[in-house]
């Protein structure tokens, strides 16, 4: 198996089956792992109605747990070489993978990110475009990356090392975990440019300010304190 995509789904009713979809149009080997996290929105039911008609495997949290559990219950699974986080939106495209299969096989290395910054897409909200800007610029500081966008969803890993970063961040500061956790390693992290579709609150988006916050007190945390 070449990857493995981990899906954390909360309250994504409107747009699960759509993901997965594309997810399944991908034309390369995979096993899809849909993880409900305590969804009340009638999500759970679509999942489980999925099971009997697309080739995925889904795991479901009684209660709501965050997207970092919800990731280590997906990872517990994955028997791929590879494994990428799929968020249960439409705002990235899975067809992306391809670009990144192929940097990360060519260059050797165990990681690959996927940048919103290094393509033109549309920037919808400033105050979530500095958000991440700033996210970025702490975990360069303090991790010596040169990222562009550290807070994507697209962090794809070899299977072994990504169950190896023992991850513990239970919501969404887990992007700020594993990217500290591979800087610890002495691995520099490569990206390449993805397409992004941005949704606003209206649309669904759950991250707020304070998920900023903890995503930076995570990198010091890792950096310093750990």
């Amino acid at each position: 198996m070449l990857l493995s995509v981990i899906i954390p789904c909360y309250n994504e009713a409107a747009t699960v089956e759509k993901i997965v979809q594309k997810v399944l149009d991908v034309p390369v080997e995979k096993e899809l792992i849909i993880v409900d996290d305590g969804s009340t929105d009638g999500s759970a039911e679509i999942i489980r109605l999925m099971e009997g008609k697309y080739p995925v495997k889904a795991l479901f949290h009684p209660k709501n747990r965050g997207k970092g559990a919800a990731i280590r219950s997906g990872l517990a699974h994955a028997k791929g070489k590879y494994t990428i986080i799929q968020d249960a939106d439409l705002e990235t495209n899975p067809m992306n993978y391809l670009q990144l299969l192929e940097k990360i096989q060519a260059s050797g290395k165990p990681v690959i990110y996927g940048s919103r910054m290094l393509k033109k897409n549309k920037i919808y909200n400033l105050k979530y475009y500095l958000g991440g800007r700033m996210v970025t610029v702490f975990a360069n500081l303090l991790c010596n990356q040169r990222l562009t966008d550290q807070p994507t969803c697209y962090k794809m890993l070899e299977t072994d090392l990504f169950k190896q970063l023992d991850l513990e961040s239970s919501r969404f500061e887990v992007c700020s975990e594993i990217t500290a956790k591979l800087s610890l390693r002495k691995i520099r992290i490569d990206e390449v440019p993805m397409d992004y579709y941005p949704r606003d609150k209206a649309g669904g988006k759950k991250l707020g300010w304070r998920d900023g916050y903890k995503a930076i007190f995570t990198l010091f945390q890792y950096r310093f304190l750990k």
